[in-house]
């Protein structure tokens, strides 16, 4: 390795003991080194397989309380899907041979735990198979409170019901400072925390997300990975990290960077932001996904030789990163996923949302891409 990466931050990252100092410091490693070391350690965590699982996404409202200002996806007056609509959509996920479904919408005033419960319950009663992920930490925040419930009690009706896996949004940066600015009413770092962790007791495993690039600082993002990080050595229960840049449009607090001349995060940043959480998180989150609906596809292609070792969902229907400018489409083919994949000199494999494996790869199957593709 490089002798501009020092020995002592090297030792500490093999052994998943890694400080904010070391972050910090890996922020000034010339690209392509910090890039060649991350792809190691992604090598010894996860080998050369890039897994990505089929699923649909489902919002079933984009009506919200919420003043969150970086969300373009919230109104008013936006409709609440039916019960029913929310089946046929499943059912069409299930002809797409999708494994998992992931719902996800506003917070409705007096609406309660029940409303979820009867989802989950509707989607277990005709697919028992079928994977929910579902009801991010907030939204089980919120449910509780109309319900008047504690948010444990909650969590163990939801898994009782059906829900295997909650998606860890609603953590955008975990600082009270950067909260109390682009998301006042939302839940605190604290309050995230202990969803999270509570969540992981009652059995019900979680991703972690982290929304970067708008107001809060390097030192910031460093620590919000540290923080997954400690949950993770405490309950395990983290299936994989999920960094995600900012999308500036169409919302107030984009548009005042815009204003301010900052936009978008620039590639380069967002490969260093996925390759210093492999390496913060070495030893404990093994799985880091790069989202090709935030990216794009070719950057999320990179992203793979920078510390990434999965691609996420097909989605099949994506309206939130839509509605803040992401032009990357809302659904991808397993085929075309396949190809990112074997394009990066990676295995593709279709996973869980557990990490488990779906299905070998049929003997001759892989696809070398080659001259003389029209994209």
């Amino acid at each position: 390795m490089n002798s501009k990466i020092p020995e002592d931050l090297l030792e500490r990252a093999y052994q998943g003991k890694s400080t904010k100092e070391d972050g910090l410091l890996l922020l000034k490693v010339p690209p392509f080194e910090l890039f060649r070391f991350a792809d190691e350690l992604r090598s010894l965590a996860a080998g050369n397989t890039v897994t990505y699982v089929v699923n649909r996404n489902i919002n079933f409202t984009s009506r919200c309380v919420g003043t969150c200002g970086f969300c373009a996806f919230r109104t008013n007056a936006g409709k609440v899907l039916s019960i029913e609509e929310i089946m046929a959509k499943v059912r069409e996920a299930k002809q797409e041979n999708a494994t998992e479904v992931c719902i996800q919408g506003g917070l409705l005033p007096e609406v309660g735990l029940d409303f979820y419960l009867g989802i989950v319950e509707a989607i277990k009663a005709e697919f028992p198979e079928i994977h929910i992920h579902s009801f991010s930490p907030m939204e089980v925040y919120h449910a509780s409170r109309i319900s008047e419930m504690p948010v444990k009690e909650a969590l163990l009706r939801l898994k009782r019901s059906g829900l295997d896996t909650m998606p860890g949004t609603a953590a955008e940066i975990l600082s009270d400072r950067v909260r109390e600015i682009i998301c006042p009413l939302k839940l605190k770092t604290g309050e995230w925390v202990e969803v999270v962790r509570q969540a992981h007791a009652a059995g019900i495993p979680t991703t972690a997300t982290m929304m970067y690039g708008h107001i809060e600082t390097l030192e910031e993002r460093i620590e919000h990975m540290l923080i997954i990080r400690e949950i993770q050595k405490e309950t395990g229960g983290i299936t994989e990290f999920v960094p995600l840049p900012f999308m500036p449009y169409n919302n107030p607090v984009g548009e005042k960077m815009i204003k301010e001349g900052r936009y978008a995060t620039p590639g380069l940043e967002d490969l260093k932001t996925y390759a210093i959480s492999r390496i913060l998180l070495h030893g404990h989150v093994n799985n880091i996904q790069a989202s090709w609906v935030k990216l794009g596809k070719k950057l999320a292609q990179f992203a793979l030789n920078c510390g990434a070792n999965d691609l996420g969902g097909t989605l099949m229907e994506e309206s939130i990163s839509r509605s803040a400018g992401a032009g990357h489409g809302e659904m991808i083919t397993v085929e075309e996923l396949e190809w990112m994949i074997y394009g990066a000199g990676r295995i593709p494999q279709e996973r869980t949302t557990l990490y488990r494996r779906v299905r070998d790869l049929a003997s001759g199957s892989q696809k070398t891409p080659g001259c003389g593709v029209s994209e």
